[in-house]
């Protein structure tokens, strides 16, 4: 087999390493007309469309554009690289550009500003952080491995990676601040059970900080089990605490007669004292507000922190901040897990009778998700009538605390069936047996929320289904129905990561960039802000500072010959759409070669527009290396446009123009013009790559 496959099997294996396709494609995948797009250096205009276009007696495809004030663009597909799509918020308030004025250039300049700021700001904390020494912890390798032995499940290989990180981290010298992004259910708790039972066994204490008192009680539960067979005493600080039981916690805590403390918010006040904190654990921290995440900060100079998170943080943001702030991403779901079957229906008596029966009989349990108090009763009511012979509750965030505890208890150990709650169930509370999910007028709600609250099913091996109730499509806005249609079509668990929501990405840039920089994502879109940012982090570690317009002129390419996919050889426009950005993003020859496989192994053999296609991309990497704006060239000869600054060598220019006058002259201070006849095609192309060879510094 591997004599076979071999050639291909490391083919594959070095393009996966030299792109991030799976950004490219969530780029541009399903790119609709009249989406939002951002063009380097025109700004932000919607996409209408691709469209062939005969220019110089040449066809070629071009992705239209329109502006402010209907102003159209063309974009040759070979300079896609410069086309990222929009993500900054909603679609429709995308802020438009005008062409031909300065609004674009200086809502770049101004966010270069602040991603200059973020960028420095960051880079000082983890300067701060490296500097500290002496918090390594070392653990007793075979208790660990006892511990880990326990887990009653495989490891998905991002969770053991994940793992093996946030160990090296407690044994590293510098205080730890590690994020774990992981979906609903994909085991970020265990990571964090490592990371105590690692910490917690060399004597040091751990907390661990949740957003709400629910979670606070869930987490003991599954802490106390998972640490059954071990003799550290766990115990939690919430608002279910009577004042008697919470100052003895605290006494226990300051006298160290407690190894693991859980607790809301109310672990960072000042009266919580510890003998020998080792490791925070802090769960989704963007639902602290603003004095909590002070406090946070604080905390970080000086103790190991572990932060999990389902905010899907994008992998991009990820890359430019690696080093700054460690991630960990569990994109894998657990081996047994199922994807949700999820369903868009009107409210129907008969529909929600048969889901709840379904469940039940199966030894399931159902949510059924009423996001309104004043009405909870009402409609508890009424599922009661439709459902005579269940027991129906509902739970709200408005109730007395014991009786909400209470309510919840009874849910978890099954006393009752089908229980009616607001969005507090979005917090994670864990219940495997729950199995369906009735989210009534589910078009009210976010993507990103809708996304969380589906979590909740589908916690163990059975089959989930989530029932998203709306009023009739026609009384629904455009994009309500687009939100629901996009959560149904995103089954695929994991989905957080991938395809997901440009809300929860904002969110998660926002988590990790502090809120200030919304502004300037709104402005220039998300993917443009990583840019900058990236070229902000780079600027700084090599001492500089960076430019708003690094590339103030993107090189183009016209040599007069057809160079496109042709319709025939690939049909389906978003494929050809994709191909196309991945081909204009190629950044060297392997990477060229490696689509160029990818594509004969896809779909045949290279049509001569293809072939002609990837020899323009090689030309234009040639040209932008040696820092040229503009190679033009025909039967009869062409030019070639110098930037200000090239990285040409000026005395080999002087040199052919005086070896070859009849072929070569200078024309101003920034062209070369040439005449040579190149009539054919293909020595065309070679004769245009020796004479960019030729010219090389």
């Amino acid at each position: 087999e591997s004599l076979l496959f071999g050639i291909r099997y490391e083919a594959q294996r070095k393009r996966r390493k030299s792109r991030d396709a799976e950004a490219i494609i969530r780029n541009l995948t399903d790119l609709s007309e009249g989406a939002p797009v951002v063009h380097e250096e025109h700004g932000v205009g919607r996409y209408l469309g691709l469209i062939t276009l005969n220019a110089g007696d040449t066809d070629g495809e071009y992705l239209l554009l329109e502006y402010a004030g209907g102003d159209r663009l063309y974009v040759p597909v070979a300079s896609l690289n410069l086309i990222s799509r929009y993500t900054g918020s909603s679609p429709e308030s995308a802020p438009l550009h005008k062409l031909g004025n300065d609004a674009w250039d200086k809502a770049k300049k101004k966010a270069t500003q602040k991603a200059y700021d973020v960028a420095t700001e960051l880079l000082e904390i983890h300067a701060k952080r490296a500097a500290l020494k002496g918090c390594a912890i070392e653990f007793d390798e075979d208790d660990y491995a006892l511990f880990a032995n326990a887990f009653p499940f495989t490891e998905t290989p991002d969770q053991a990676a994940a793992i093996a990180e946030t160990l090296r981290d407690i044994r590293a010298k510098k205080p730890m601040d590690r994020v774990v992004c992981g979906d609903v259910g994909f085991g970020k708790t265990e990571v964090a059970m490592r990371a105590a039972f690692a910490v917690a066994n060399t004597g040091k204490q751990v907390a661990m900080i949740a957003p709400t008192t629910l979670l606070v009680e869930q987490h003991l539960k599954n802490f106390q089990d998972r640490f059954a067979d071990w003799p550290f005493i766990i115990d939690s600080l919430s608002r279910f605490k009577t004042a008697k039981e919470t100052k003895t916690a605290l006494k226990q805590l300051q006298d160290k007669h407690i190894d693991i403390i859980i607790g809301t918010h109310k672990l960072l006040q000042a009266d919580v004292k510890f003998s020998n904190l080792g490791l925070v654990i802090i769960d989704e921290e963007h639902r602290f507000g603003v004095r909590h995440k002070e406090q946070l900060k604080k905390l970080r100079a000086n103790v190991d922190m572990l932060t999990l998170t389902a905010t899907p943080i994008p992998r991009t943001l990820n890359m430019s901040l690696s080093g700054i702030r460690d991630l960990s991403i569990i994109a894998t779901p657990p081996i047994q897990r199922h994807a949700i079957k999820t369903f868009i229906t009107e409210w129907d008596r008969g529909l929600i009778q048969e889901a709840c029966a379904r469940e039940i009989s199966r030894g399931g349990q159902v949510y059924f998700l009423h996001n309104e108090v004043k009405s909870i009763a009402k409609t508890t009511r009424e599922l009661q009538e439709i459902l005579p012979n269940t027991d129906v509750r509902f739970a709200h965030g408005q109730m007395p605390e014991r009786e909400l505890e209470s309510i919840i208890q009874d849910f978890y150990h099954q006393r009752f069936h089908v229980l009616v709650a607001t969005t507090i169930i979005e917090s994670g509370i864990d219940i495997p047996t729950a199995n369906t999910i009735l989210i009534n007028r589910a078009d009210k709600l976010g993507l990103a929320q809708l996304h969380q609250i589906r979590g909740r099913v589908g916690r163990s091996h059975h089959r989930a289904y989530a029932y998203l109730m709306t009023p009739p499509k026609k009384s629904m806005t455009d994009d309500a129905v687009k939100r629901l249609e996009a959560l149904a079509s995103l089954e695929d668990l994991g989905v957080g990561f991938t395809l997901a929501t440009h809300d929860l990405e904002i969110r998660g840039a926002g988590e990790l960039l502090g809120e200030g920089q919304s502004g300037q994502i709104h402005e220039i879109g998300f993917n443009m802000y990583n840019e900058l940012l990236n070229r902000a982090v780079k600027a700084i570690k090599s001492g500089g500072v960076p430019d708003a317009q690094p590339n103030t002129q993107a090189t183009t390419v016209d040599i007069g010959v057809p160079a496109l996919i042709p319709t025939n050889y690939i049909p389906d426009i978003h494929n050809r759409l994709i191909l196309y950005k991945r081909i204009a993003s190629t950044h060297d020859q392997a990477d060229l070669k490696a689509l160029k496989i990818e594509m004969i192994d896809r779909f045949g053999l290279l049509p001569t527009p293809v072939n002609h296609l990837f020899a323009v991309t090689t030309l234009r990497q040639q040209a932008e290396q040696l820092g040229i704006k503009k190679l033009d060239a025909n039967a009869k000869g062409g030019r070639i446009v110098f930037s200000a600054k090239p990285t040409v060598d000026p005395v080999k220019i002087i040199e052919l123009v005086q070896k070859r006058p009849w072929i070569y002259r200078l024309d101003g201070q920034d062209k070369l013009r040439f005449s040579h006849d190149l009539a054919d095609i293909e020595k065309r192309i070679e004769w245009l790559r020796e004479l960019l060879r030729s010219i090389a510094g």
